[in-house]
């Protein structure tokens, strides 16, 4: 089990690890307010498509509980919890997992208010524990995917990742490092090569960080080195996490993690997707769909503060990319492994 919890629900707050300063710095932030929680998922500060779910389900939390200090009445806690669910979506649109979790939330509102208006601290604790499960619920379904991925993985395997799917990006396990840290637990003589991740290098300042903090060997590559990487033979898995994946098998991903899809394809390596289930949307029905984020252009142009670049220059910063149902060699879920020609029926059973 990892050491890491980069959400957690106090009395006084939410408790965010800051994911902006690591590694050289580990600090938390204190989150009182909804629109805080807002802004603490669209900078960074919390990041990873099931953690910003879960930071979304605890920022309505916050929300209950500033209507029950300001005594609202319901109809007027259920139209604030409505609006600080779209203030909060609004905040990262290609990860579904924000949405499915906020969904989730309000489910609960409705039910307890849809007969009876009952009184608000009820709301408050129902959606309190609802935001628990959530999380807990999270880091169970990422230690089943980690066992069911883990024999995947062949003794003494060369596995490369891209981007951060661990603690740091869930509740406290990992998608696709929780499948290596569970095939870490059965055969210690896998070794991980993890992407650096431009333009905001989570693999370099969050994967490798990561992994060293657990014992797990790890050795840094550029985003261009994984041809060469793959054509010397020290890959032969490749596994990342997802942000969403479409109900045909199309998969997005942090920006690259295609052209990974694509290099591994040429020398036969088999690339794996791991996610919950939250992360499966099949009211989208192919990755054209997917709503891709745009990013601001100083992290691209930009390093520490210092322009590295010509001013006056275009920038073209997508956050994500789609990988194609065809490029992927299966799809791990807490539900179960589906492979490439059973993606449109196989994801269908799983999430249902």
């Amino acid at each position: 089990m990892s050491k890491v919890f980069p959400v957690t629900l106090t009395q006084q707050g939410a408790w965010l690890l800051d994911q902006t300063v690591l590694p050289g710095k580990v600090a938390y932030q204190t989150i009182k307010t909804p629109e805080a929680m807002a802004d603490a998922i669209r900078t960074m500060v919390v990041r990873g498509a099931p953690a910003i779910g879960i930071a979304g389900a605890f920022g309505l939390v916050l929300s209950a509980r500033l209507a029950v200090a300001e005594n609202l009445s319901v109809e007027s806690i259920v139209i604030k919890l409505r609006e600080d669910a779209e203030l909060l979506n609004a905040t990262r649109p290609t990860a579904v997992n924000l949405s499915w979790a906020l969904r989730e939330m309000l489910a609960v509102v409705d039910e307890l208010t849809r007969n009876s208006s009952p009184d608000i601290s009820v709301i408050l604790d129902q959606l309190t524990e609802k935001a628990e499960a959530i999380l807990a619920e999270d880091i169970a379904a990422n230690q089943t995917m980690g066992k069911l991925g883990a024999a995947l993985m062949p003794k003494g395997a060369g596995i490369l990742t891209h981007c951060n799917a661990g603690a740091l990006a869930t509740g406290g396990y990992g998608t696709a490092l929780g499948v290596i840290r569970a095939a870490f637990e059965q055969d210690s003589t896998i070794h991980v090569y993890a992407d650096e991740t431009r333009p905001r290098l989570q693999g370099a300042r969050l994967t490798t960080w990561e992994l060293a903090e657990d014992g797990i060997p790890v050795t840094l590559v550029t985003d261009g080195m994984s041809g060469s990487l793959m054509k010397a033979g020290k890959v032969q898995a490749v596994i990342t996490g997802a942000d969403r994946i479409a109900a045909n098998g199309d998969a997005a991903n942090k920006i690259g993690t295609y052209n990974l899809a694509l290099v591994a394809k040429a020398h036969n390596v088999p690339f794996y997707v791991a996610a919950p289930r939250s992360t499966l949307d099949l009211s989208t029905a192919s990755g054209d769909e997917i709503p891709i984020e745009f990013r601001e252009e100083e992290e691209v142009t930009t390093v520490n503060g210092e322009r590295i670049c010509a001013e006056g220059i275009g920038v073209y910063n997508p956050g994500f990319d789609v990988t194609p149902a065809e490029l992927i060699t299966g799809i791990i879920t807490e539900r179960g492994i589906v492979n490439g020609p059973e993606y449109q029926v196989g994801l269908g059973k799983l999430y249902n």
